[in-house]
């Protein structure tokens, strides 16, 4: 579990980057930060490794205060995926993904399995091991910074705006390939976003926040969306807008999901059994809607 309790960071000349932030994150959960430039989201998630050191206030894992840990232990500790991926270009995919673990004492042999095993593991294709980072698509260049986040296998997983350097289909599918590892190793992960669709797909909980590290809601991506807790997140989330106001129309035997422009978003079906292979996406809506993307 990491928690946030009443942490403050302010820089020298000034300017406060996080007011008062209290927050817990439950093992094996995923939470999004969202918000706009200024609201502090990558500097607190920095602090978990400390990367930053807050200014006031503690910020721990399971229960122990960080500012106590040896921060070169911790980060090898804790899986950190940055934007652009953050590889080294002179080493080649293998050994950017085997570095961590290396370092931690894995001897090279045991290291290179695992990081073939963890290709497999985020769909590169095996033929890339021994290519340089600028050999790679951006797409495959995001993968490889997840496998090697993954390398050392943390039971936390850092990542600030992994996606934001890619196209928007090779985002969706990187999103998409996120969720599928999330279900299957069940890491606590805080996934850092300016996109608050990003942020509803990939967290079990989202936090909207204000600028300088203020929340102004907590909540599933569900309670979010029903209940937005003032002007400021229904403005953000969009609450309003066409894509977000459904509502269900009777067509020809079938209920089918249109938005408020009349668009058809997907056809409603009964819940699949959870772990199915259409098990409910983390916006509440089925998998099964007609093969289009369910809204968000």
């Amino acid at each position: 579990m990491i928690g946030f309790e009443n942490v403050r960071k302010e820089y020298p000349g000034g300017t406060l980057a996080v007011e008062d932030f209290t927050l817990e994150i439950a093992s094996h959960e995923a939470v999004a930060l969202v918000g706009t430039s200024g609201s502090g989201k990558t500097t607190l998630m920095r602090m978990i490794n400390r990367m930053v050191d807050p200014t006031s206030g503690r910020v721990t894992i399971d229960g122990e205060d960080v500012a106590g840990m040896n921060p070169v232990a911790l980060r090898r500790s804790i899986g950190y995926v940055m934007q652009a991926s953050g590889l080294l270009p002179h080493r080649t995919v293998l050994d950017n993904i085997t570095t961590v673990p290396v370092l931690r004492g894995t001897s090279k042999t045991a290291a290179r399995e695992r990081a073939r095993e963890l290709m497999h593991i985020v769909g590169l294709d095996p033929a890339l091991a021994t290519r340089y980072p600028a050999q790679l698509s951006g797409g495959q260049q995001q993968r490889v910074g997840v496998a090697r986040g993954l390398a050392a296998d943390p039971n936390i997983l850092l990542m600030d705006e992994p996606f934001g350097a890619v196209d928007p289909i090779v985002r969706d599918e990187l999103q998409g390939e996120l969720q599928r590892l999330q279900r299957e190793l069940r890491k606590t992960i805080v996934f850092v976003t300016h996109d608050i669709d990003e942020a509803f797909r990939i967290g079990d909980r989202v936090v909207i926040l204000r600028p300088g590290g203020r929340i102004a809601q907590v909540g599933t991506p569900q309670e979010i969306l029903a209940a937005p807790a003032d002007d400021f997140v229904a403005s953000f989330v969009g609450a309003d807008r066409g894509a977000r106001t459904l509502h269900i129309e009777r067509i020809e035997g079938r209920d089918v999901i249109v938005d408020a422009d009349g668009r058809a978003a997907g056809v409603l079906s009964a819940a699949p059994a959870r772990g199915g292979a259409d098990e409910d996406r983390a916006d509440g809506t089925s998998a099964s809607t007609a093969g289009q993307e369910p809204p968000r």
